[in-house]
C-alpha cells in the first residue's frame, strides 16, 4: 500500500501552529471512527497494544511483531495518520533500527522511541528507571538509520521529567535533539514552569502524554510549540466496559434486543463499508 499522502499530513501538522488531540485507536473500526469524527491523526500505544492483542497489562509482553500486525490492520482500514508508541525499540539499539523498518511498513506516520529502561530487570520492582543519555542518543540515531522514507517522523521520548528530574530530562531532550530526531515526546509534564524549562532546552516541536491539567488548553501549548497532546486511552476503556456491560445483561436475561447502547444497523454497514462490499460483490461476483 502506499503510505505517502498520509505521513505528508501527518507532517503537516509538526509544521503548522495549533497543537490537536489525536484520537486514541486500536483496531480498523475504532480508527475509522476517528477518522470519521475528524481527528487529524490517530495514536497507538503500547500500552493499548498490549491490552488489544494480548489482554494484558503493559510490562512489554507484546512482541514487535504483533504489534506491528495490529498497527498495519488498523492503517490498511483507512487513511487516517497514525502514531504508534514504539516503546523502547523491542531491545537494543539494533532492535529498534529493525523495528522502525517494520513500523514504517506497516504504514504508521510517526513513531517514538522512549529511553526507559525495559523491560523491568530484575530486583527493581515498580521502580522506572532510564538508560543512559549515550544509550539513549544511540537508539535514537539507531532508529533514523532503520528510516528509509523520509516523510516517517521519529520522536525521541522521555518520562525523566517524573523520574529523574527537569534538569535531566532537559539534557536528555538536548541530545535527542542533536541525534536528528524530528520531535521530542515529553510524558508527565505537569506544570507550565516544567513546560517552559523543557522548551527552553529545545527547538524541536513537542508531543506531550500524561500531561496535568494545569497547561491542558490547547491555545496554550500552540504557544508553546506542542504539536500533539494525548487525552489519554478512554476510547477503549469506554469499548471494555460496554462490552462487559452488554455480555452481563445478557446473561442476567435480558433480551438481544432490549440491550441500550448498541450500533445501529446503520452505523455499522457505513464504519464496515458495506456498500463498498455490495458493489464489488455485484462487479466481481454477480455472473454478468
Amino acid at each position: 500500500m502506499r503510505w505517502t499522502e498520509r505521513r505528508k499530513r501527518f507532517r503537516a501538522l509538526f509544521t503548522g501552529t495549533r497543537c490537536v488531540h489525536p484520537g486514541s485507536v486500536f483496531d480498523p473500526l475504532s480508527a475509522r471512527i476517528a477518522e470519521e469524527l475528524g481527528f487529524e491523526a490517530g495514536m497507538f500505544a503500547g500500552s493499548v497494544a498490549s491490552l488489544t492483542v494480548l489482554g494484558a497489562p503493559d510490562l512489554i509482553v507484546l512482541t514487535l511483531s504483533e504489534f506491528a500486525e495490529q498497527a498495519y490492520r488498523i492503517n490498511r482500514a483507512g487513511e487516517l495518520p497514525l502514531m504508534v508508541d514504539a516503546d523502547h525499540g523491542y531491545g537494543n539499539a539494533l532492535n529498534v533500527t529493525r523495528t522502525v523498518e517494520e513500523l514504517e511498513a506497516a504504514g504508521v506516520a510517526g513513531l517514538s522511541i522512549e529511553d526507559t529502561l525495559l523491560p523491568q530487570p530484575f530486583g527493581a520492582l515498580d521502580k522506572a528507571q532510564l538508560i543512559s543519555v549515550e544509550e539513549g542518543a544511540g537508539k535514537m540515531c539507531a532508529a533514523l538509520a532503520g528510516r528509509r522514507d523520509p516523510k516517517l517522523l521519529i520522536a525521541g521520548r522521555t518520562s525523566a521529567v517524573s523520574v529523574t528530574g527537569i534538569d535531566d530530562a532537559a539534557r536528555r531532550i538536548a541530545a535527542y535533539e542533536a541525534a536528528g530526531v524530528d520531535a521530542i515526546f515529553l510524558i508527565g509534564v505537569k506544570t507550565k514552569e516544567q513546560l517552559g524549562a523543557l522548551r527552553a532546552a529545545v527547538k524541536l516541536p513537542l508531543i506531550l502524554g500524561g500531561a496535568g491539567p494545569e497547561i491542558m488548553d490547547l491555545d496554550y501549548l500552540s504557544a508553546m510549540g506542542v504539536k500533539l497532546c494525548l487525552q489519554g486511552h478512554q476510547p477503549f476503556m469506554a469499548a471494555v466496559q460496554a462490552v462487559y456491560d452488554s455480555l452481563s445483561a445478557l446473561r442476567a436475561g435480558t433480551l438481544p434486543k432490549e440491550l441500550p447502547g448498541v450500533a445501529s444497523g446503520e452505523l455499522m454497514q457505513r464504519l464496515t463499508r458495506h456498500g463498498d462490499y455490495r458493489a464489488w460483490m455485484q462487479d466481481f461476483l454477480g455472473g454478468r
